[in-house]
């Protein structure tokens, strides 16, 4: 068992850099908001990045996974994210757009909910090196609820966003 194993997930991403200089500066901008929702953020990657998926055309993307505690449930926490994206300004309309930004819910503890509306575990996160490569960052030792496995093992699994690096 890791010291990870119960850590509520978080990973962010921009690629639309809105009124801020760059998107390392909105996604800074973006983890302020994260305590007035009640999402105390513990443990931090550095900022990644990578070519846009799954269009590379679109700009590049900057990642990284925040690890948080809360008191909020999966889904009001998955709420709380949904009021910090919207007040950057994200558009939902069309999927897989550019976005000044996306936050994603990778794993709530050891919860694993594929009936409620909210899946968690993420089901494509143990795919993306721009999100497994962030959380082996900070938490090697985090263990996928599903399968078991640790951030350090799945980030060499990846198939997706293979160029990601860190800046």
């Amino acid at each position: 068992m890791s010291e990870w194993d119960e850590a509520v997930v978080i990973a962010l991403g921009s690629n639309m850099k809105g009124p801020y200089a760059d998107s390392c500066e909105l996604l800074e901008a973006a983890l302020c908001r994260f305590r007035p929702e009640g999402l105390d953020v513990i443990a931090r990657s550095s900022w990644w990045r990578s070519a846009a998926w799954p269009d590379p055309d679109q700009p590049p993307f900057i990642n990284g996974v925040v690890i948080v505690e809360t008191e909020l449930d999966p889904h009001a926490t998955l709420s709380a994210l949904g009021r910090i994206e919207a007040a950057f300004g994200r558009d939902r309309h069309v999927a897989n757009a550019p976005r000044t930004l996306d936050l994603d819910l990778i794993a709530h503890g050891r919860t694993v909910d594929h009936e409620s509306g909210l899946i968690v575990p993420h089901p494509r996160a143990r795919e993306r090196r721009f999100v497994m490569g962030p959380l082996a960052e900070i938490a090697p030792d985090w263990r996928c609820p599903e399968t078991g496995e640790a951030a350090s093992v799945l980030v060499e699994r990846c198939t997706v966003g293979l160029d990601a690096r860190a800046i």
